[in-house]
């Protein structure tokens, strides 16, 4: 519909002032030294511009790569949540309509799970693994950049719906009518894509959204198997298992999941493909039924929670002792709670499941294991307060976003134990309680880490240094955002206003509309990091001291900014040489 303009013209927004400010920088050019971007006439045995990129295996370039490609997705799917909380600003449906909501609904839920979170992650894992563990690459660099050439047409299946329907408009402006890109309709089938709905809407573009969800997971599950060959078989000689850095550990342990639960998602993707073209009955009620397909999605669903959770508190745990001039607290509780997290998130599936009626008995069990897994992650949160006392805490623009995802986790976390207990569930699992829930651990952990490793690491990764200042403010600005935004929808779900609904009764508008404007300022927040990042690569101090954040004071000038350091005097000194 006409209204999705406005996602493909954030997206295109993006790219353009991405291409911009690269061009821009440094004068006239940009080229990179091994991730590190100045403004010299070299590229170290590299080549420039487009061919560089498209044919590369360096895992830095490709860790770029995946960041970038989850960057613009984010945002898109940020766009839709604009789109969503604007719908909500008033009771009746009178911004866009009902199936414009329901498409933004399952656009947005896609998106930011697999093709935002999940790339950014894996990301990282690709630049600063090998950089952390003493690796000259990747296990298997050719794989590492197959897997990423994936994601781009995963991401243009998923959003085909919107490809198609923006191209048809263009072309009927011209006189060119193309009925076949009108039927490609963007899914209203939601994120979780629920059987039978899912199977029997007509609409041909479910194909190839399921076909670009089935290539996504095929992607991170090759990215998944090379973070572990590389962790098991590349580390340098002096990095044994016992001083593996506590963000590797997160990310090993991600890939385990991955490993054992993105197939079970695939294997879904086929059978609903064949549900829907060749009259199979794997989710039919006269074959396995709409509950096989609830028990397979979330046996891999809530492992997906912790897959991109785990990273987040692997970051928190590496970053905050360096932001705050103290050792890590508990280090190898911290590993232990991060694999018994992993062991556990396999045994609460069906935690999502206690409204369907199912044996109390088997309810009651899983209603342990739910609460169960509470403990190995409070225990990080006792081990950062740990970390925290006594020490010295500076407000930089991470340590702020740090800080203030670790509260809104706990209160994200605390109303998790709740929904574990089978009472509570049934009475508020069709509820905005759900969703506040969920969004305060997410946007809590996954989002704020992120723009935390992004100020963190953005001195190693530009060569420049951005905006503090501006920094601050965008940080303050989200974690206000991000309370304000998700508080208020766990009162209006304990009073009962039903979620995934683009209606809702008036009494409910007031705090409907505190959260937009929560969500508004999440939105501003973003616009923000994304002119300061961009501005200041054009722009911004170059670093002449890799000490950025005075590591060396308290003896953690870790290994991936001791290789910075050697980067940076390499090029005072001229050489040309890359590692």
């Amino acid at each position: 519909m006409w209204t999705y303009l406005l996602g493909l013209l954030g997206a295109a927004l993006v790219l353009v002032a991405a291409g911009l400010a690269l061009r821009r920088a440094g004068g006239y050019r940009v080229v990179t030294d091994g991730g590190l971007l100045t403004d010299r006439g070299s590229s170290y045995g590299k080549a420039f511009g487009l061919s560089r990129w498209l044919t590369t295996v360096d895992h830095k370039d490709i860790g770029l790569l995946y960041i970038a490609l989850g960057v613009v997705a984010g945002l898109w799917g940020g766009v839709d949540a604009m789109m969503i909380r604007t719908e909500l600003v008033t009771p009746p449906t009178d911004v866009w309509d009902v199936e414009t909501y329901n498409e933004l609904f399952t656009t947005h839920g896609i998106t930011m799970l697999f093709l935002f979170v999940t790339p950014v992650f894996t990301g990282i894992a690709n630049y600063f693994v090998p950089l952390l563990i003493d690796a000259d690459d990747m296990a298997f660099p050719r794989i590492n950049a197959i897997a990423f050439w994936l994601l781009p047409p995963s991401l243009v299946f998923i959003r085909a719906g919107l490809v198609t329907e923006v191209l048809a408009k263009v072309l009927e402006a011209f006189g060119v009518v193309v009925e076949a890109l009108f039927a490609l309709e963007p899914p209203g089938i939601g994120w979780t894509m629920y059987t039978p709905m899912s199977i029997e809407v007509t609409n041909p573009q479910v194909d190839v959204f399921l076909l670009g969800l089935h290539l996504s997971g095929i992607a991170t599950t090759m990215g998944a198997i090379n973070i572990i060959a590389t962790i098991f078989t590349e580390r340098g000689d002096d990095v044994g298992w016992e001083n593996l850095d506590i963000l590797s550990w997160a990310l090993l342990t991600m890939s385990g999941l991955i490993l054992f639960s993105f197939p079970v998602l695939g294997s879904v993707l086929v059978m609903m493909l064949l549900d829907r073209n060749f009259a199979t009955t794997f989710f039919a009620t006269p074959g396995g039924g709409p509950i096989l397909y609830q028990h397979l999605f979330w046996f891999f669903g809530h492992p997906e929670v912790y897959i991109i959770v785990l990273p987040a508190f692997g970051l928190i745990s590496f970053m905050l002792p360096r932001l705050v001039g103290r050792r890590l607290f508990g280090f190898k509780f911290l590993v232990y709670s991060t694999l018994a997290i992993g062991v556990l998130s396999f045994g609460v599936w069906a935690h999502h499941m206690f409204a369907l009626g199912i044996d109390p008995r088997v309810r009651g069990s899983f209603m342990a294991v739910s609460i169960a897994i509470a403990v190995p992650s409070a225990v990080k949160v006792f081990n950062w307060i740990a970390t925290l006392w006594y020490s010295r805490i500076r407000f930089s623009a991470p340590a702020i976003f740090l800080l203030g995802g670790i509260g809104i986790f706990v209160v994200g976390g605390v109303t998790g134990v709740f929904l574990a207990s089978v009472p509570v569930d049934l009475l508020v699992h069709g509820t905005y309680y759900v969703v506040g829930h969920f969004h305060l651990i997410l946007m809590g952990i996954i989002p704020f880490t992120m723009f935390a490793a992004s100020y963190y690491w953005y001195p190693l990764l530009t060569g420049r240094m951005y905006d503090r200042r501006l920094a601050r403010a965008q940080a303050v600005l989200t974690v206000v955002g991000g309370f304000v935004a998700f508080v208020p929808m766990l009162v209006v779900g304990a009073e009962g206003l039903p979620r995934r609904y683009a209606q809702y009764p008036p009494e409910f508008a007031l705090l409907n509309q505190v959260s937009t404007l929560g969500a508004y300022a999440i939105g501003a927040g973003v616009v923000i990091w994304v002119y300061n990042v961009f501005q200041s690569l054009r722009v911004g101090p170059t670093v002449e001291d890799a000490d950025v954040w005075n590591l060396k004071e308290t003896g953690q000038f870790s290994r991936e900014w001791q290789w910075f350091e050697r980067r940076l005097e390499r090029r005072r000194g001229g050489s040309s040489d890359d590692d």
